[in-house]
């Protein structure tokens, strides 16, 4: 009896300490297939809630292998995730009603206005409110005009009557200092094929080209500062399938450009 019992405090004890650290290896590859899983999804925030989620449980975590996390880190991942998530809410609400704002400097943003006033004094002289607009975009001072002001439907010469309008028009672009100024002609989506146009594309451009050389009848306009260009109906500022959005696509378009100062093209 006092042998046997001899022989099994002789027995060795097993050695179970490696079951510490494998269970964090497995808690840490399962939070790695967390994160590809959240890799996958193109939900920007979700990604972010759990980038956050997996940096706490590799640098934040506890046990036999221990990782000491940076107080920066810390600071950003923990105390304050939501912050992040409302200052790019606010970023992104930003953006929008600042889309079509004026990127210009106060000076020329001023003259460009002072432009506008006499262009509006004009329209308002001549009650031109449903024929003639112009606001200030990013790109300059953009006055437009409805096609039936001077022109016949499908037609690409400016019409008899209406060629005072446009010489009045050009006295009003007469600026010091000049300034670069794009006519661009526009059409709504109806197919157009007769012996002059082939397409609305080429009755775009001879309506820009053919508007222009009446302005520049001006002798104070310089030509140099002109350009024309044709866009057909790829444009559109109105609903095709409607004809009032129609008449809306059917335009030619005065876009004056800021000011070129000395260094800049």
């Amino acid at each position: 009896m006092s042998r046997r019992r001899r022989e099994k405090k002789e027995e060795p004890h097993t050695d179970e300490t490696w079951l510490l650290p494998y269970a964090d290896l497995l808690t840490l590859l399962l939070a790695l297939f967390i994160v590809l899983f959240a890799a996958s999804s193109v939900d920007a925030q979700k990604f972010q809630k759990l980038s956050q989620v997996f940096n706490g449980i590799f640098l934040g975590g506890t046990g036999p292998i221990d990782f000491q996390q940076p107080i920066e880190n810390d600071d950003h991942s923990k105390d304050n995730p939501e912050p992040i998530e409302e200052e790019k809410q606010e970023e992104k609400e930003d953006k929008t009603p600042k889309e079509d704002e004026v990127i210009l400097d106060l000076e020329e943003q001023k003259e460009l206005e002072a432009i506008q006033s006499k262009i509006n004094a004009y329209i308002q002289k001549n009650d031109f409110h449903n024929k003639f607009d112009t606001s200030l975009t990013t790109e300059g001072l953009l006055l437009t005009i409805r096609d039936n002001v001077l022109f016949q439907s499908g037609k690409a010469e400016v019409r008899e009557e209406d060629k005072k309008t446009a010489k009045e028009l050009a006295v009003l672009l007469e600026m010091e200092p000049p300034r670069n100024i794009i006519i661009s002609g526009h059409t709504d989506n109806v197919p157009i094929k007769n012996a002059q146009f082939q397409s609305n594309w080429e009755l775009s451009v001879m309506r820009a080209v053919n508007f222009m050389k009446i302005l520049l009848e001006d002798r104070n306009l310089d030509p140099k500062w002109f350009s024309a260009k044709g866009y057909g109906e790829f444009q559109p500022i109105g609903n095709n399938a409607t004809e009032a959005g129609r008449a809306k696509n059917r335009r030619v378009e005065v876009l004056i450009l800021p000011r070129i100062k000395n260094g800049e093209e």
